[in-house]
């Protein structure tokens, strides 16, 4: 998938795309992968492609349906990313609070039916992963798994292009250690963070000259 100079490009999902992003300030990207990803494609100060970043910590992808009318549709992307599901598994375990596989996975369907209509976007998904540092996190794959195929499932029925997270960072992690890529078994180091932005530059294909590419939070 190639970008173009008029592109407009939108993240969304939890914590992990937030990245501690200043919600006040428009131009924020957080400290993330987003940032990464914007540093890679060599950001410039002139007119062109527009990175957004509209991930929001603590959301489930019921959050997202909520504000996917302002956040996304109204913001007319032409490449839409999203990343969500592992505050869906992590309520469960720590709060009681369910996101059954089934209503999670139509609810994913139907933020990326509405987009492929009301925009045309090409999308992008990246897949939760997990890796289990904290005492009993083991067992959130219990109800991880399943969601991630559910995500996959989706995301293949609409074309999307993937991001596998699921399996990249667990991979790192044999070599690496699971504490060094998400201190506390999902919330990205700076090295998980750049693993992800990799992933995400590898599976688009493209880098953009700096004269065309702004920055928008």
């Amino acid at each position: 998938m190639l970008l173009t100079a008029d592109d407009k490009i939108l993240f969304i999902g939890d914590s992990i795309t937030d990245a501690g992003r200043d919600h006040t300030d428009p131009a924020s990207l957080g400290n993330g992968y987003v940032r990464e990803i914007a540093r890679a494609l060599d950001t410039g100060v002139g007119p062109g492609t527009t990175v957004i970043n509209q991930g929001i910590s603590g959301h489930r992808v019921y959050d997202l349906e909520s504000r996917w009318t302002t956040d996304v549709i109204d913001q007319r992307p032409t490449v839409v990313t999203v990343k969500i599901g592992i505050n869906d598994t992590w309520r469960r375990y720590d709060s009681g609070l369910l996101s059954p596989v089934d209503e999670f996975e139509a609810c994913l369907d139907r933020l990326l039916s509405r987009t492929t209509r009301d925009l045309a976007a090409r999308l992008l998904v990246i897949t939760p992963f997990l890796l289990p540092v904290l005492p009993g996190q083991e067992a959130w794959h219990e109800d991880l798994s399943p969601r991630t195929e559910a995500v996959l499932r989706v995301a293949r029925a609409h074309g999307a292009h993937l991001v596998r997270a699921d399996l990249l960072l667990p991979r790192a992690a044999e070599e690496r250690g699971p504490a060094a890529l998400a201190p506390d078994g999902v919330h990205p180091s700076p090295q998980g963070h750049q693993l992800l932005a990799d992933a995400w530059l590898t599976t688009v294909g493209s880098a953009i000259p700096s004269h065309e590419l702004r920055i928008q939070g």
